[in-house]
Order: structure tokens, then C-alpha cells, then sequence
């Protein structure tokens, strides 16, 4: 059936967080007083450390907002550097404006917005930090096509947590959920928070991973252009 509403996500779905977040880690690790190049051998450290942060998050164990310095005091101990609050800080600063300053759309997906733009109100869900989202957007200039931007920082609840939904829903007037389908790259946050309010979703998969077992979901894509059938 034709939606008249998309929920999309933005890092790995329709933005390259990858390359983003390489950029501002090398800049943010050097007031650790690590050399820039050796970051790149601390990145999967981060990001382990950083992962397991967000899965907290989706379980509500911790508010998103707490990942922003917690996940840099946890690779300062793995790392057996001395820093304090004030430096750890500094370090969450200097890595959150990197993040908004770097990274680009995936190839191909801003000519997908403006089409579905003009065929569909489109809301950005997102799990992340309201100051690396906004201003991304803004720096790519296409926070005009969205109807709105939910994040979790500042909703205070992330995906799969109805809440974020509850906020998403009210900034479009609530429209029938029949009318609104979910997309994003992850099973356990867009997909099973999505299917758990009881709308239809859509799973990005680019790179053909194998779902899990007991993962559902309404459609399966592997190209952004695939949504311009859905509405």
C-alpha cells in the first residue's frame, strides 16, 4: 500500500557515520595526547566501548544523552591515559563537533529524499545527540525536507522505546499508523521498535546481512531508490 509518512533513520541508512566518525575520532583523541595515525588502532576499541553504550541505551538502561563523555572517561581506562573530568570533556566536545562537521549522504540518497520529499511527509528518527544531528542537517542543507527531527537526546527515550514513536506521532498530528512505515538499517532498534508500535517497517540492507532468527519485518531493501515505490 502507499504510505503518506516515512520515519527514517539517518547514520547507516541515509548518511555514512563511518567515515564521519574516523575524522572526528582522530581530531578528538589528540587531546588525550594520542598522536594522530595511531587513532586508527584505537577505533575498534572506541567503537566496542561505544556499541555496547547505545545497545544500554535501547534496553533504557542508560539515557542517550550519557553516552556523549561516559564512552570517552571508558576508553581513557582501556587506554591507561590519566584524564579528568575536564579533559574527558573536552574530548566528548572536540568529538561531537567533528562528527557534525564530517561525512556526507550515501551516494544517490539526497536525489531519493527530494523525490519522496514531494510524494510523502518524512520525519528523521534517530538515536543519537540532538547537537550531531542538527547539525549535520544543516550542514547538508536538507533539514527543510523533513517535517521533523526526533532524536533521542532530547526526546529523552531511544528506539525501540515507544516514546520516541509517541514524540514522532505528535509532531505529525498522529496520523493513522497504517498510513506510516519505518526505515532503518537496525533489527533491534528501528525494526523491532517500529513493529512494536504497530506500523509497518522497512529494512535497509545494503550489505545482504542475514536477519536473525525471530526478526520480521514488512519489506527488505538494499537501494534507498526502492522507497520511491512505497509511496
Amino acid at each position: 500500500m502507499p504510505y503518506r509518512t516515512l520515519l527514517i533513520d539517518l547514520d547507516h541508512t541515509i548518511f555514512d557515520f563511518d567515515s564521519s566518525e574516523l575524522a572526528a575520532f582522530d581530531a578528538a583523541l589528540a587531546l588525550l595526547g594520542v598522536e594522530r595515525g595511531a587513532t586508527a588502532d584505537h577505533l575498534a576499541t572506541y567503537q566496542r566501548l561505544n556499541n555496547a553504550l547505545w545497545a544500554a541505551a535501547e534496553r533504557g538502561e542508560i539515557r542517550s544523552s550519557e553516552i556523549r563523555n561516559v564512552r570517552f572517561h571508558q576508553l581513557a581506562d582501556q587506554l591507561r591515559v590519566d584524564a579528568d573530568d575536564e579533559t574527558v570533556a573536552a574530548v566528548a566536545d572536540a568529538f561531537v563537533a567533528g562528527l557534525g562537521r564530517h561525512g556526507d549522504l550515501f551516494p544517490g540518497a539526497l536525489d531519493v529524499l527530494k523525490q519522496l520529499s514531494v510524494r510523502a511527509e518524512m520525519v528523521i528518527v534517530s538515536n543519537g545527540l540532538g547537537e550531531v544531528v542538527h547539525a549535520r542537517l544543516a550542514r547538508l542543507g536538507i533539514e527543510h525536507l523533513f517535517r521533523a527531527v526526533i532524536v533521542s537526546s532530547e526526546v529523552g527515550a531511544s528506539k525501540p522505546s515507544p516514546r520516541i514513536f509517541d514524540a514522532a506521532f505528535e509532531q505529525l498530528g498522529n496520523p493513522p499508523k497504517s498510513t506510516v512505515l519505518m526505515v532503518g538499517d537496525s533489527l533491534t532498534s528501528d525494526i523491532a521498535g517500529g513493529r512494536a508500535y504497530g506500523i509497518d517497517t522497512c529494512w535497509y540492507n545494503p550489505d545482504r546481512r542475514l536477519r536473525r532468527e525471530g526478526d520480521t519485518f514488512t519489506y527488505e531493501i538494499t537501494d534507498l531508490a526502492e522507497l520511491l515505490g512505497f509511496v
